[in-house]
């Protein structure tokens, strides 16, 4: 068994699957089947519960979820247990990843890592630690400039050189999105500056931090009602104490007359006390009442003075908000904004000095990370050709350009693959010149290099033979053979050539029983093996000379 695989997979109500469970071994894994079986049902059942998009559609009909479940093996779970412990999730007992995913027709899906729930972007996290899948789609990525210079990067472990830059670039491009704000033009910055000018000096003027809006209305209650109000206290204080037959004469009378009655009634001392005290109340209430209203007078000049101020607040609170606190803020913001303006000279000198030294510092940077790139990329190119000569191209020849161009968010660097298949042919792009057949070898070439400097253990490859015929399907299943060495390789496969080496076999097959498509995977071994590679070389009416051609293939291998 490999240190590091996936031991099983099931799958339920995925398509047309109702269940299937596959245990896999290390090594070569090859799947093979005829067209529409449903062999790339596995493939991406295995990417589902890795965390790749799901689709509602994919649920069996007539059923309301499907679910994927894989296992792997890992001798050494600490680097796993490491990103479970990021996540929150808990380690691996005896070497053993559970990981599962179920989609439900009501959206309410689950997804859990060693029977705990967690997100799909966790599973995909989990599962770039683990297997590097490569669809039938993934040919024509080889082809983008974009790809083949993350392909350099990967076989060169320019991770943290690459990161270094990144973040350079990211300091370098604020920098300029900060340079770029302060572009405009002048004329308008005069206005704004004129503008707010005027706002903060007729906001300062008005000198709101010593106005109490509350005290100022009280006061203009006060001067504008003047007259009146010393009119109606000179009445108060007269009934209280001043005019005949005041308040407190009368109780005056009283206390005589209840001091005479205290003589032959003890109950009316208390009621003369209590009148007593009534009149010194009657008596203070007066003095108080006169002495607030002596300092009253008519001044129509402070009545005009506080007018004046109450409608300057409120024409400053039209303009600048509904309240003074409002009218101060913005004056916090025009006194910002305005020195923003009047500043903007001497911030555009140290911002366009900060660019320039930080532009230094990303073509250093960037000097390395190129550097790094054509050195790697002449190791890269040599190690893609010497794989190239066991996928039927003796002859080819090819390279890695690496050409410096401006900076930009990956480097400074354009990064070309170099494809020549034949002897004495100079080599061109590859994606000017390379045949859908010849892409398939050289991404098969280019995962095996990586596949050499790649910790990911499990290589999952569908229909990587694509295009190609049957000699070069020996020679791309023998190379698949040799990655497996040190990997576990499940290949979907077309081609009996391929399909040969593979150290386990598996047959896809299709049946309807009751008007249901079903499909089942077999484990293939000695005579069903023959008979499946018989399928591939001569169709499902196979004779005895195919079953020994067949026979034959397999026995070559083994040998």
């Amino acid at each position: 068994m490999l240190i590091t695989m996936l031991q099983r997979l099931r799958v339920q109500n995925l398509a047309i699957v109702e269940d299937i469970e596959i245990d896999f071994n290390g090594g070569l894994n090859v799947i093979t089947g005829e067209t529409g079986a449903g062999k790339s049902i596995l493939v991406d059942a295995l990417g589902l519960v890795l965390g790749e998009r799901a689709d509602k559609s994919m649920i069996r009909a007539g059923e309301d979820k499907c679910s994927v479940e894989s296992v792997f093996h890992l001798s050494d779970a600490s680097s796993i247990n490491g990103v479970l412990d990021e996540l929150g999730l808990p380690p691996c007992d005896d070497g053993a990843l559970v990981l599962r995913r179920v989609i439900s027709a009501s959206g309410a899906g689950r997804n859990t890592v060693n029977d705990s729930s967690t997100t799909v972007q966790a599973l995909k996290m989990i599962g770039n630690f683990l297997v590097d899948m490569h669809g039938p789609h993934d040919h024509q990525s080889l082809l983008s400039q974009e790809f083949q210079r993350e392909l350099l990067d990967a076989f060169g472990h320019l991770e943290k050189l690459t990161s270094e830059y990144r973040a350079v670039y990211g300091r370098a491009l604020e920098l300029t999105n900060k340079r770029q704000e302060l572009d405009c033009d002048e004329k308008d910055v005069a206005t704004q500056v004129d503008m707010l000018s005027f706002q903060v000096k007729e906001i300062e003027n008005a000198r709101l931090a010593d106005t109490d809006e509350e005290d100022l209305a009280r006061e203009h209650a006060i001067v504008a009602n003047a007259r009146e109000i010393v009119e109606l206290a000179n009445g108060v204080v007269g009934t209280l104490n001043e005019s005949e037959g005041s308040a407190f004469e009368g109780l005056a009378a009283a206390v005589r007359q209840l001091t005479a009655m205290a003589r032959v009634f003890d109950e009316a001392k208390a009621w003369c006390d209590e009148a007593e005290s009534a009149g010194a109340r009657v008596q203070e209430l007066a003095n108080t009442i006169s002495a607030r209203v002596q300092g009253i007078e008519c001044d129509p000049e402070r009545l005009q003075f506080i007018e004046d101020r109450m409608a300057l607040l409120s024409a400053l609170k039209r303009k600048y908000g509904g309240s003074l606190a409002a009218v101060l803020s913005h004056l916090e913001t025009a006194r910002a904004r305005l020195n923003d303006l009047e500043t903007r000279a001497e911030r555009i000198a140290e911002i366009e000095a900060t660019i320039a030294e930080t532009d230094k510092e990303l073509r250093k940077v960037g000097a390395v990370l190129s550097k790094e790139r054509q050195m790697k990329g002449q190791s890269l190119g040599k190690a893609i050709t010497a794989e190239l000569q066991g996928l039927g191209f003796p002859h080819a020849a090819f390279d890695i350009h690496v050409t410096q161009v401006e900076p930009g968010p990956w480097g400074m660097d354009e990064v070309d693959f170099g494809f020549a298949p034949n002897v004495g042919e100079p080599s061109r792009p590859l994606r000017v010149i390379a045949s859908s057949g010849e892409i398939s070898r050289v991404m098969l070439a280019t995962k095996a290099v990586l596949a050499k400097h790649d910790r990911v253990p499990v290589l999952v490859f569908d229909e990587i033979d694509a295009n190609v015929g049957g000699e070069m399907g020996n020679a791309i299943g023998a190379r698949l053979s040799a990655i497996a060495g040190n990997h576990q390789v499940l290949c979907i496969t077309h081609l009996p050539q391929v399909a040969v080496h593979g150290r386990t076999h598996f047959a896809v097959q299709k049946e309807v029983r009751t008007d249901r498509t079903y499909t089942r995977a077999t484990t293939l071994v000695g005579r069903e093996r023959v008979e499946e590679i018989g399928r591939m070389l001569g169709g499902s009416n196979f004779t005895s000379v195919t079953l020994k051609h067949a026979e034959e293939m397999l026995n070559a291998i083994v040998a």
